[in-house]
């Protein structure tokens, strides 16, 4: 008899790069989990901001208190934003290639996070009425996200990262990989062949794996950086000079994910990226 595989965790991440929010059921919205990556943090040139070049963003934690979104650090008064912010001032900016229209928080969010971060910054949102289209080479016109790297969802399951910390003889937990959505019952990298399934009522094609960068190896309670997963992905799960781990999403309709919803495969693929699975 086949195991059951279910929906195990469920992650939004408010901010851009700051630490998520672990939750037992949530919306999903055209552009992926309500909030999830509404927000992020810009430079004065209005480039993106992440842990790539502040790894003290994943020391700054987010919560949902009723309307708002609460942001706390360690030697900082909380910060409280409007979920359903007013409108502010449109600043140009952007998300890797994407040029994107966003709109600026307050000053005083600047200044709360620029003080934290001892960098000039911006917290800016993205408004509901901009589409931010998902790249067509692995999506369709109508799929979109908010301000993701480029794709509204990421899959991985307990297996994989089981499998992972067997290869590097340390555990790292899931935080490190920033997943939306964690899956149990399958084998180690079974979501790398999966190419639609559907999780209690919504289905989700999965185009492309995820490759991984140098947030990995950040560690989220001291923001100091180590070595690991990078060096063991680059020796387990490397194709075309790239790393990569768990499988990029797109769902095919809004609706409500509950933590141990079924899990249906309903078509499979070769493997992405082509590895063997063990």
């Amino acid at each position: 008899m086949l195991a059951t595989i279910t929906l195990t965790g469920l992650f939004i991440y408010p901010v851009k790069s700051l630490a998520g929010i672990q939750v037992e059921q949530w919306p999903v919205a055209d552009t992926g989990f309500l909030y999830d990556r509404k927000w992020m943090l810009i430079d004065s040139d209005g480039n993106f901001l992440s842990q790539r070049k502040l790894p003290r963003m994943a020391l700054i934690k987010t919560a949902i208190h009723q309307d708002r979104l609460r942001l706390s650090a360690a030697g900082m008064p909380a910060f409280d934003i409007a979920l359903e912010p007013a409108d502010g001032k449109l600043i140009p900016s952007t998300v890797w290639q994407d040029q994107c229209h966003a709109r600026h928080v307050s000053n005083e969010a600047d200044q709360w996070f620029s003080d934290f971060l001892q960098q000039p910054c911006q917290l800016v949102y993205k408004p509901d009425d901009v589409i931010r289209q998902v790249d067509s080479r692995y999506a369709r016109l109508t799929d979109q996200t908010a301000f993701s790297d480029g794709f509204p969802f990421l899959i991985i399951s307990e297996a994989s990262l089981h499998a992972l910390n067997t290869a590097m003889g340390i555990r790292l937990s899931m935080a490190r990989f920033r997943p939306n959505l964690v899956l149990a019952g399958c084998a180690d990298y079974a979501e790398d062949t999966w190419r639609e399934i559907r999780i209690g009522n919504i289905d989700f094609r999965l185009p492309k794996p995820c490759s991984r960068c140098a947030i990995t190896t950040i560690d989220t309670e001291t923001a100091e950086t180590g070595k690991e997963p990078l060096s063991t992905l680059n020796r387990i799960r490397k194709w075309q000079n790239a790393v990569y781990f768990g499988q990029n999403a797109l769902h095919n309709q809004t609706g409500i994910l509950t933590v141990n919803d079924e899990v249906t495969i309903h078509s499979f693929g070769p493997a992405q990226p082509p590895l063997s699975v063990n």
